[in-house]
């Protein structure tokens, strides 16, 4: 029987990558929804010939429902849950950008969806509401309700077949370094948007790669590692790999290693969540290890980059700290691509926030968007200098 997936946020990087994928493994899409690129998204649904369409914006609604007078066409986020649990979807890819992605992601899970997620931030802000809601519906994880796409923690789950998870000792993830590794503070006072938008191996949306040239991506990574493999946050360490050949690792009580190595290219990982636990076909270029000329290993700087090492602290406290953290940055990266602020103040004004916090206790999804709300509008204050 051929796999039936809906694909959120399916005009974005990891979305229409997504639907290359599918086409080519011969997987039906069946749902897809886009926020204001409606374009993007007719074409797509042209092609696609999908059952259920949603345009986050409203305004967008009618366009595409003139274009698709006979298909279930919805709007807003009423819409995007409604693909996010449609019934006859067997798996839902989650590849929306930021806060957005929380709520569809765990009605989904309540509608008995599995979902390929690729929005770390539902993790982030909402690891610990979700797991409480897994474990109560399945008894854990084990069955895979939540399956990573990024290419780091599928590089883990892939380590970690035939494994019992009571074996690993620790979790360490790889990242490249983002366009400015080797600089110092000082010397990224002055980069532009440009600069930063040019990461050095993958072609990412403008939000994470924002996200990538800061660092607070390794460590949101981290926290969604901690909740994907249930693992305390003194167990997951991070290492700047530059060639991003090895996607991450896993150390065992043993001291033996496994890494995850291929080229590197998202389709793989798009693939594993989309055939797990079966493997598919080789979709990418395979690894030749006779051009390799070396493959090199660093400590992160966590002075320079000091969002990273700020994510390890919020992980640490739990509670309403990663919202905060997530929320705050969130709304910095849009100033920062809007030119209201530079690159190092995105930075600057995240750590102030998350020192200006006073913890609460996040017991339900209502707890994190209340949170999320104050800690955009201190952000906002920061930066028109009210703060």
């Amino acid at each position: 029987m051929t796999k039936r997936i809906c694909i959120l946020g399916s005009t974005g990087s990891i979305g229409c990558q997504a639907i290359d994928v599918a086409k080519m493994l011969g997987i039906k899409v069946v749902g897809l929804s886009a926020y204001q690129n409606v374009e993007k998204l007719i074409q797509q649904a042209k092609d696609l010939n999908p059952e259920i369409i949603c345009i986050g914006d409203e305004s967008y609604y009618s366009i595409l429902k003139q274009q698709f007078p006979d298909k279930i066409v919805v709007a807003g986020h009423k819409g995007l849950v409604e693909v996010a649990t449609y019934q006859d979807a067997d798996l839902i890819v989650n590849a929306l950008v930021g806060i957005s992605g929380l709520i569809p992601t765990i009605e989904a899970i309540k509608s008995g969806k599995k979902v390929a997620l690729a929005n770390k931030e539902t993790l982030v802000v909402g690891g610990e509401v979700i797991k409480k809601m897994v474990k109560e519906k399945v008894g854990g994880w084990q069955d895979q309700i939540l399956i990573p796409v990024d290419s780091e923690h599928s590089a883990i789950l892939q380590c970690l077949v035939g494994e019992d998870k009571k074996n690993v000792k620790r979790i360490i993830l790889t990242a490249s370094g983002g366009p400015f590794r080797g600089k110092k503070l000082e010397e990224l006072k002055n980069v532009t948007i440009e600069d930063v938008l040019s990461h050095p191996t993958w072609h990412m949306g403008k939000k994470i790669t924002v996200d990538s040239a800061t660092l607070i991506n390794k460590g949101f990574e981290v926290i969604e590692a901690m909740f994907f493999f249930d693992k305390k946050v003194d167990e997951i360490d991070v290492v700047i790999h530059p060639q991003s050949i090895i996607h991450s690792m896993v150390e065992f009580v043993d001291g033996s290693i496994k890494a995850q190595i291929s080229n590197p290219d998202m389709r793989l990982a798009i693939e594993y969540s989309l055939t797990y636990p079966q493997r598919g076909m080789c979709l990418i270029e395979p690894l030749d290890f006779s051009k390799l000329k070396q493959l090199t290993f660093e400590e992160p700087d966590f002075d320079t980059f000091f969002l990273l090492k700020l994510t390890y602290e919020c992980a640490k406290e739990g509670g309403s700290y990663p919202v905060v953290l997530n929320a705050a940055n969130e709304e910095a990266v849009k100033f920062f691509l809007e030119g209201e602020i530079t690159f190092v103040d995105i930075m600057t004004y995240v750590k102030k926030v998350v020192e200006r916090h006073k913890p609460q206790q996040i017991n339900s999804v209502e707890d994190i968007l209340e949170v999320d709300k104050i800690a955009r509008f201190e952000l906002k204050k920061l930066v028109e200098g009210e703060l």
